[in-house]
């Protein structure tokens, strides 16, 4: 039941009055009006006032305004937190509006307060589904695990991404299991747990073949997996089943070479950057809490927006010391092929998260890649640099390509 205070009866009315103004009324003066009637009928109108502030925290004027938006979210996080226990909607209300509020934190480099936030939103989601408000267990549990990993923390965060991925097995074609199984295959992995990764992973694959074979996947994610696998696999010292999967990957791409995929798909281009990226993990600075690095394994719009932003400033860099390698008679060629994949990399994931158009941008740092290989002479290091072109090929569906420089990276990195 709602319990009013004293309040002033004039404001109550034109607030009333503003709400009921022909059109709809703008964001703020739904905001103007929620925050006076949220005092007499907080039942009603305190989810109203969440809702409102989040929205005017996403208004045009302020997007560039980093400082303003928080201003908007933390209210906003403050009024879903007062939203009555009994609402039902109230665990995905307070979870959204935390989340706008971590995020402002994390672009701001508020990180303490950000993680603070993260936990909340896992203490609301875990409330919301003891009380039946959600249906997942792990709802709200996302953001806590990726900041996790963004401090080297992977043993904690693979922890809560394997709680969440639980939840789901076993694992059933068609589920959409692929983002909470990489992730909790990537922090496994990373907290030194190589062969619960490498089991992880492949359950994901054996998923992934029976979605394929119902046409509710795309034939290329499962050649990315296939590939990612083998990876995982030579890192482990099992070349002979890495050597497996690659064969599978290479009839894959003969099969799309010839007929293209059995249904048209949207934008896929994600799942690709995010394995291509996870394979580079290696290459990177070592993450911790005074210098956070990307969640590996996890998309990158799950990446903290300070994360996200250090990673692609960092592209001009990275360019800078390539093209000084580059003009250095005396440089060292595995450091500069080494460092190379690094920015093919960056400049990957860059592109997109900017546009799925990517063939034309892309091609020619993919293709200095095997020149530089080529140049090194060294049968791994040109086997990886075919594998990574054909990837990115099949990511923009020039299938015979991709086939070609496959098959050729299969012959050197197999025998």
């Amino acid at each position: 039941m709602d319990h009013a205070e004293k309040v002033d009866q004039d404001a109550v009315l034109r607030a009333r009055t503003m709400l009921l103004e022909s059109g709809r009324p703008s964001v703020a003066r739904q905001v103007e009006a929620y925050r006076v009637l949220s005092v007499v009928s907080p039942l009603t109108y305190m989810p109203k006032l969440a809702e409102a502030l989040l929205s005017a925290g996403y208004q045009p004027e302020i997007r560039d305004l980093p400082e303003a938006q928080l201003a908007w979210h933390a209210e906003a996080a403050a009024a879903a937190r007062r939203v009555d226990e009994g609402e039902p909607k109230r665990t995905e209300l307070l979870v959204r509006a935390l989340d706008a509020y971590r995020f402002g934190l994390y672009e701001l480099g508020r990180r303490t307060a950000g993680m603070a936030v993260c936990e909340e939103m896992a203490e609301a989601g875990r409330w919301g589904f003891e009380h039946g408000q959600v249906k997942h267990p792990a709802y709200g549990y996302r953001q806590v695990a990726v900041a996790l990993a963004e401090e080297g923390r992977h043993g904690e965060a693979a922890e809560i991404c394997g709680r969440s991925a639980d939840v789901e097995r076993p694992l059933t074609p068609g589920d959409n299991s692929f983002w909470s199984m990489v992730a909790w295959a990537a922090e496994l992995d990373a907290a030194g747990r190589h062969e619960a990764a490498l089991a992880v992973f492949a359950e994901l694959v054996e998923v992934t073949r029976a979605e394929v074979a119902a046409e509710s996947k795309a034939l290329a994610i499962q050649i990315w997996q296939l590939v990612h696998l083998a990876g995982m696999l030579d890192a482990a010292g099992r070349h002979s089943e890495a050597g497996a999967a690659r064969q599978e990957a290479l009839v894959h791409l003969a099969e799309l070479d010839l007929t293209g995929e059995p249904k048209s798909w949207s934008n896929i281009l994600s799942w690709w950057s995010t394995l291509l990226a996870l394979s580079g993990r290696s290459a990177e600075p070592t993450p911790s809490a005074a210098a956070p690095g990307p969640a590996f394994g996890s998309t990158l719009h799950q990446w903290s927006p300070d994360v996200r932003k250090a990673y692609f400033d960092g592209l001009g860099s990275l360019e800078d010391q390539v093209e000084a390698l580059r003009q250095d008679p005396s440089a060292s060629l595995p450091e500069l092929v080494a460092l190379h994949r690094r920015l093919t990399i960056r400049t990957a994931v860059c592109r997109e998260r900017r546009n799925h158009r990517i063939l034309k941008p892309l091609r020619p740092v993919f293709n200095e890649r095997v020149t530089l290989a080529r140049r090194l002479a060294e049968r791994e290091e040109l086997g990886r640099a075919l594998t990574d072109r054909s990837m990115f090929l099949l990511a923009a569906r020039q299938y015979g390509e991709a086939y070609d420089d496959f098959r050729e990276g299969c012959a050197l990195l197999d025998g």
